[in-house]
């Protein structure tokens, strides 16, 4: 027993197939390398084949010898395109241990809410007709379409893989990881309603897919990761700390005035994934530098 509390066993990835989608950049590329760094074989997902190219690459320079990073050009919000994807992963390799739903996009944005001096702001009614200017239903759609919609799709796509890669490591039940966010949990709008709902519905569509699939004795996990602040392509590639509370919108600045970091969000998602997380399933883990936990939240 002594053998298995040793961290190469607590967080043994060896022999495990990982997928994680908008796995070539920001977020994403942090958890694939992290995965892989530790033995993992890691397939990344996105629509630029190229910048899939490219990370596979980059990996294969940096950390020869350890785990690998496969590109699969894929689009998240195409069914026949996922279901391609899974086709690739059933013939190559059979099962699957690991699956990260990271994808994900920005939508709408109202500037002029946080700017009460903004002319918006004169009335209820100047307020609210800007409000309902700023976005259309298809603008709201396609958020949605990105950060929730194909969580539920590519869960039930690769399902039965998962469920193959249960049984392909004793002891051990794959997991989905849904990346989310803190404009999920947090109750300020931070500008962006569209997008902060899109998470608010992913956590809980979390939550429905872990008691679902337990009751139905479906042996998979699913928990989600919730990051604060972090550097990103979607977002900002370079984050002083001068910019954290710029970015996060925050009333209370957060606590430790810096971005995460790679080591922060790949670490909690590589614990949730390993035999150390078997145990956890429903869960949402909050990684923001206290953020939430000084500003208003569901939480």
């Amino acid at each position: 027993m002594s053998q298995l509390l040793r961290l190469e066993k607590l967080f043994d990835l060896q022999g495990r197939v990982a997928l994680v989608t908008g796995g070539g950049t920001g977020i994403g590329w942090m958890i694939a390398e992290g995965l892989a760094a530790n033995g993992a074989r890691v397939y990344i997902t996105g629509r630029r084949k190229d910048v899939l190219e490219q990370a596979a690459a980059k990996f294969e320079k940096e950390h020869r010898g350890e785990g690998a990073i496969i590109p699969l050009p894929m689009d998240v919000t195409e069914k026949s395109s996922i279901s391609a994807g899974q086709e690739v992963i059933a013939l190559k390799v059979g099962r699957l241990h690991i699956l990260v739903n990271n994808a994900g996009q920005t939508g709408p944005v109202t500037p002029f809410l946080n700017d009460t001096n903004a002319p918006e702001h004169k009335s209820p009614e100047t307020l609210g007709r800007a409000m309902f200017d700023s976005a259309s239903f298809k603008d709201w759609s396609e958020v949605f379409s990105v950060n929730t919609f194909s969580i539920y799709f590519m869960t039930t796509a690769f399902l039965g893989l998962l469920a193959k890669g249960s049984k392909d490591v004793p002891g051990y039940t794959s997991c989905v990881v849904n990346i989310t966010s803190i404009s999920g949990i947090n109750k300020l709008g931070q500008v962006q309603l569209a997008y902060n709902t899109t998470k608010a519905a992913t956590a809980h569509l979390t939550k429905m897919f872990a008691t679902e699939l337990a009751l139905k004795k479906v042996p998979v996990r699913v928990c989600s990761v919730a990051p604060g602040v972090y550097e990103s392509e979607m977002t900002y590639p370079t984050i002083t700390p001068d910019m954290v509370d710029k970015i996060g919108k925050s009333i209370v600045p957060q606590p430790l005035q810096r971005p995460g970091s790679a080591q922060e969000v790949a670490g909690t998602v590589i614990y949730l994934v390993s035999p150390a997380g078997c145990y956890t399933n429903g869960q949402e883990i909050v990684v923001d530098g206290g953020y939430t936990a000084v500003n208003p939240s569901t939480r």
